[in-house]
């Protein structure tokens, strides 16, 4: 495991100690303080104010109870969360997830992690991150619904345009949004567009929002290529998940020549090794919510692998997009045999920190989640601008926006990287560039 700074140690036992049992938390904030140790050494000013000790620490934490009633009548209690991590670059922004793994301590790791994504955007935008416990698979439509209408009555109180703006994650999507937002008009008697970001086309949503991160995840893995050289074309790409994510990362990856061969949910994964059809992929998934073994069934010639890595299967280019610490030693080491060459994270913190260890030690590029798949809430700051000016744009103009704003974080990721003395790191890249924005606009605001 790297050593952190010895200024900064005392940083990273505080937080461990006064954030017991949050593992994911723990990871998270090491492996952005792992990076810092050249940035206070370059700028005492940021150890004089406390700057990264504030940092860790959550400008406010929101837990509530979510009642609700299922379709039998039965009171069914859940648990709500948000925590607004940091507000210097602007309006706290970050999704929030429905899932059952969900607690305070993935809230957290998901809300740190969420301070330098959106700082690396360029966008005026906070961090911040929610979610329940709640899980929607296999809930009827109005389920969600009463559940959704119960956990905004709460979070309604702490959210706004010009305060804290939620998205989707996982598990919300725009069915849950719709309930959401629905239920905080109700409240308030307004009509408050910016409020929530993803919400569909025909009430204030904004084009290619739904695709943006998985298309913005290829836009950067592209730049990757180009800096080599090289190019999508022919190269074999191995895509976890099945989600929204994943599935327009496969998209975007097809349109610029990649041959997708396999994709995957929590039973197992498919292996076609003619290219995924992406349309028979959409039709299970959104049509029907159905599971890659059903892809499987329906295409002759593709292989469900039950319950094993789907890391396995040799590829040039990797896009883990399922969920955090997905890929581990183990897989990394399957991904090292198998030839490939680009690690990139589509989802939030899916390597584990040996994993990441052992690609880089094989000298295998490896991009993190916080620069890779900033393009879901970059476009969610582009619904922001266009709900703010009752405007609506193509989607040609925003998908090209999109594609700028993730070259930008490419760029602006090797040019940080450069200047710290880790010329071609992008993890260092990463997190050095958005910790010193936030520090910027912290030291700035005075004792925030």
């Amino acid at each position: 495991m790297p050593v952190l700074d010895e200024s900064l140690t005392p940083v990273f036992e505080e937080v461990v100690r006064r954030n017991p049992g949050e593992a994911e938390f723990h990871q998270a904030v090491r492996e952005v303080l792992e990076s810092l140790g050249p940035v206070v050494a370059k700028h005492p000013e940021y150890a004089d104010a406390e700057i990264i000790r504030r940092l860790c620490e959550p400008e406010r934490q929101i837990i509530f109870r979510v009642p609700w009633t299922d379709d039998a009548g039965r009171v069914q209690l859940n648990r709500g969360f948000r925590v607004q991590f940091n507000s210097a670059l602007g309006p706290y922004k970050g999704g929030l997830r429905f899932h059952p793994s969900v607690y305070l301590g993935i809230v957290k790791f998901l809300g740190f992690e969420q301070i330098f994504k959106n700082a690396l955007t360029g966008m005026p935008i906070g961090g911040a991150k929610g979610g329940s416990d709640f899980d929607p698979k296999g809930r009827s439509n109005a389920e969600v619904m009463r559940f959704c209408q119960s956990f905004m009555t709460e979070l309604s109180r702490h959210v706004g345009e010009y305060t804290d703006v939620p998205a989707g994650d996982i598990g919300v999507g725009g069915r849950e949004i719709g309930y959401l937002f629905g239920q905080y008009k109700r409240m308030t008697n307004r009509y408050e567009s910016g409020v929530l970001t993803g919400k569909g086309l025909t009430w204030g949503g904004s084009q290619v929002r739904t695709e943006a991160t998985g298309y913005g995840a290829v836009y950067f893995v592209d730049e990757m290529l180009r800096g080599a050289g090289d190019s999508f074309d022919d190269k074999r790409v191995v895509v976890s998940g099945s989600g929204n994510v994943a599935i327009y990362a496969i998209e975007k990856a097809q349109q610029l020549g990649a041959i997708v061969v396999a994709c995957s949910d929590s039973d197992g994964y498919v292996v076609d090794e003619a290219g995924i059809d992406l349309d028979l992929l959409k039709e299970i998934k959104n049509g029907h919510r159905g599971r890659v073994n059903d892809y499987a069934e329906q295409r002759p010639g593709v292989r469900f692998v039950p319950g094993r890595s789907i890391w396995e299967v040799p590829c040039a280019i990797a896009l883990p997009c399922a969920t955090q610490n997905e890929l581990d030693a183990d897989g990394a080491a399957a991904l090292i045999r198998g030839g490939t060459r680009i690690v990139a994270e589509g989802a939030n913190m899916p390597t584990t920190p040996e994993a990441i260890r052992a690609l880089r030690e094989a000298g295998v590029l490896f991009a993190p989640g916080k620069a890779v798949n900033a393009g879901g809430v970059a476009t969610s700051a582009l619904e922001m601008q266009q709900n703010a000016s009752r405007d609506s744009w193509t989607f040609e103009y925003t998908d090209e926006r999109l594609g700028e704003i993730m070259r930008s974080i490419h760029d602006r990721c090797l040019e940080t990287a450069d200047t710290y003395g880790k010329p071609g790191d992008y993890v260092a890249g990463a997190n050095i560039a958005g910790f010193t924005q936030v520090a910027d606009a912290m030291l700035a605001l005075g004792l925030i």
